[in-house]
């Protein structure tokens, strides 16, 4: 692979690396880079992942991204929308999800910026990120790392966080495990504070640290893993062949 690796690249594999050793568990992946990450998974070190096709299949062999399971891949079985709240309570899931805002406890917001009663922005809405984050383990991908993002206060709490599930007594299935971003890999300490785990090659603790609305902890920090040749391959030849990842992490001169 003679072809310069590429941010998006680097963000893949660490997307890859949360479904590590999974086991046999729904992979719900929200965004083009989870998505070549629960895929790259299945296809070295999590074989049993069970992927969807993001509507009502499970795919033993999904398509390249942009194509539909009409278009490619091999269907494993149907799974009804209504099924799929019974794996999530059964806590056989682990989803990455995006992040409006974010605070340092990993309280998530998804559903409007502003006063709910009046909110400057509308939002998706709540969807299942309570669900998701009582139930099984929960990780977050954003693809832009910004104060706007990772706040002091989330405008609405959607994805409860780790100070919330404390005060509630200790939520036993509750399980935030890192956040992935375009500048580093984020994990929670003992305290259930957000610190930097891995910096992307280039990336310098200071970057971080102004793309943050508040106080994060860098010491310790790592250089984020560069992809293998296998890995590359198969991002670039069989999972994402149309470079859609670039879309979400563009390519800098």
């Amino acid at each position: 692979m003679t072809e310069e690796i590429t941010r998006a690249e680097v963000c893949a594999v660490a997307c890859a690396d949360v479904w590590r050793g999974a086991g046999e568990v729904l992979a719900h992946a929200v965004g083009v880079l989870p998505a070549v990450g629960a895929r790259l998974a299945r296809l070295t070190t999590s074989p049993d992942l069970v992927l969807s096709d993001g509507e009502a299949f499970f795919m033993s062999e999904p398509p390249p991204l942009g194509r539909t399971a009409a278009d490619g891949g091999v269907v494993e079985s149907w799974v009804p929308y209504r099924r799929v709240f019974d794996i999530v309570a059964s806590g056989r899931r682990q989803s990455m999800m995006g992040a409006s805002q974010i605070d340092r406890y990993g309280n998530q917001n998804i559903s409007l910026i502003g006063d709910w009663k009046r909110p400057a922005r509308q939002l998706i809405g709540v969807r299942g990120a309570p669900g998701n984050t009582v139930n099984h383990r929960t990780d977050y991908w954003v693809a832009r790392h910004s104060p706007k993002v990772f706040v002091e206060k989330v405008d609405l709490v959607c994805g409860v966080g780790n100070d919330r599930a404390r005060a509630a007594g200790g939520l036993r299935f509750h399980h935030l495990g890192v956040v992935v971003t375009d500048l580093a890999v984020l994990h929670y300490g003992d305290d259930g504070l957000l610190r930097v785990r891995s910096l992307h090659p280039g990336v310098t603790e200071e970057q971080v640290r102004r793309a943050t609305g508040f106080e994060m902890d860098t010491s310790g920090a790592t250089t984020t893993r560069l992809p293998d040749e296998t890995e590359l391959r198969l991002i670039r030849e069989v999972i994402d062949p149309r470079r859609l990842r670039e879309r979400e992490v563009p390519v800098t001169p």
